[in-house]
């Protein structure tokens, strides 16, 4: 917690900064390469203070998001073993070398399984960087990538922002609040999703 309670602080203070939707979109683009704190922790106070822009803001995230994804799809597919040494010293291989495993097997059996996967994942608490990475890695064909990209993460985005706008700051403690058993429901549906996949591929 000594590495991310730092970083999650910080991002709360870019959040209440003069140029935050500029901060936003910067996170946004790090968080889908290397930046460890989700670019939610700055969007649902923004949302907060200026409901009326909330949808801005989301739309801002997302895009930058999207960039940060192919940046993260290109290193995965070009660099992926210069970089294997800092991805192990920060603990990260093992993650990303299950994800490739699971990706490569999916994929073999067809693109568009690997896009309903990356959907799901897109809105699980695992860092996205860890799918763009596997993604390119293992070469998931680049339109599926993006759709499923700009699906998972943009309804995770816009619910954050529709969430308050509807329900002001009683929505933001809450999604603070339910926040870890939301995300982890859907990483159960993202396991069995998978384990749906990888047996219907062998009994094939």
């Amino acid at each position: 917690m000594k590495l991310f309670a730092p970083l999650y602080e910080k991002a709360l203070q870019w959040s209440r900064h003069p140029k935050a939707p500029a901060l936003l979109g910067g996170l946004s683009f790090a968080e889908a390469i290397v930046f460890p704190v989700m670019p939610e922790v700055m969007l649902a106070p923004m949302c907060l203070s200026q409901p009326r822009r909330g949808f801005w803001f989301a739309t801002i995230s997302l895009c930058f998001g999207l960039l940060g994804a192919v940046i993260g799809y290109l290193l995965g597919h070009y660099a992926y073993e210069l970089v294997k040494p800092l991805l192990a010293a920060l603990g990260w291989l093992d993650k990303i070398d299950a994800q490739v495993a699971q990706l490569r097997e999916i994929t073999a059996q067809s693109p568009w399984k690997a896009f309903w996967l990356l959907v799901i994942a897109g809105f699980t608490p695992i860092p996205l960087k860890i799918f763009t990475w596997a993604s390119g890695i293992v070469g998931v064909p680049f339109l599926p990538f993006m759709a499923s990209m700009a699906i998972g993460r943009g309804k995770r985005l816009f619910l954050v922002a529709l969430a308050i706008r509807l329900g002001g700051e009683r929505a933001e403690k809450a999604l603070h609040r339910y926040i870890e058993p939301i995300g982890w429901g859907a990483l159960a549906l993202l396991a069995a999703l998978v384990g749906w996949l990888a047996l219907r591929g062998h009994g094939a």
